[in-house]
């Protein structure tokens, strides 16, 4: 089956990169909350309808710059993880280099994830989610297969609760300036493989 774009689509992609490319530069300039959408429709020199066809806020020029980052690093992400021995090394090492990701663009992250999480409750927001999410179901998947993870459980459930605790850890980051996000992340990883139970009482 081709799953090639067409023309149609390619033009789409195209203008809606050259939106992105032309807010972030306003944004790295002047800060995110300071441009509007107005500025960023003259800066890329088209009609401001044609922006707000292809983004009704600017939240979502965030999203697609962030999933449009992280297909660029795909492939040589997807390579290290086939290197990892074992399913949870896999999910650990995407957490990490989620975080650093997320640490270098920590300005941003209140108004991405703000909007995401507003998203994510909305029916009909599948297709909005991010490259991220789409390799954690896998991950979760494989985990499952491996016994690394209970298979009594729904893979889909499982996905979307780590999906829950995963923004949890980003929102408690940016909540503390003394929290690395890199340990947030791996105390959620423990959390969800081992459980918060401590056990029968001896």
């Amino acid at each position: 089956m081709d799953t090639t774009p067409g023309r149609r689509e390619r033009k789409r992609r195209q203008t809606a990169d050259l939106l992105v490319d032309a807010a972030f530069e306003l944004f790295e300039a002047h800060g995110y909350e300071a441009v509007t959408m107005e500025q960023i429709a003259v800066a890329a020199d088209v009609a401001k309808g044609t922006l707000y066809n292809h983004f009704p806020v600017k939240e979502a020029l965030l999203r697609h710059y962030f999933h449009r980052q992280f297909a660029e690093q795909g492939p040589e992400l997807q390579e290290k993880l086939r290197r990892q021995p074992d399913t949870i090394k896999r999910i650990a090492l995407l957490l990490t280099h989620a975080a650093a990701w997320a640490e270098q663009h920590r300005a941003y992250m209140p108004h991405y994830l703000q909007y995401r999480l507003g998203n994510t409750i909305r029916a009909g927001a599948e297709e909005e989610r991010s490259g991220t999410d789409i390799v954690f179901a896998r991950l979760i998947a494989d985990a499952q297969q491996a016994d690394r993870l209970r298979k009594d459980v729904d893979t889909a459930q499982l996905v979307h609760y780590f999906r829950y605790l995963y923004l949890a850890a980003f929102t408690r980051w940016l909540q503390g300036p003394d929290i690395k996000l890199a340990d947030e992340l791996a105390a959620m990883l423990d959390l969800f493989v081992a459980g918060a139970g401590k056990g029968e009482a001896a």
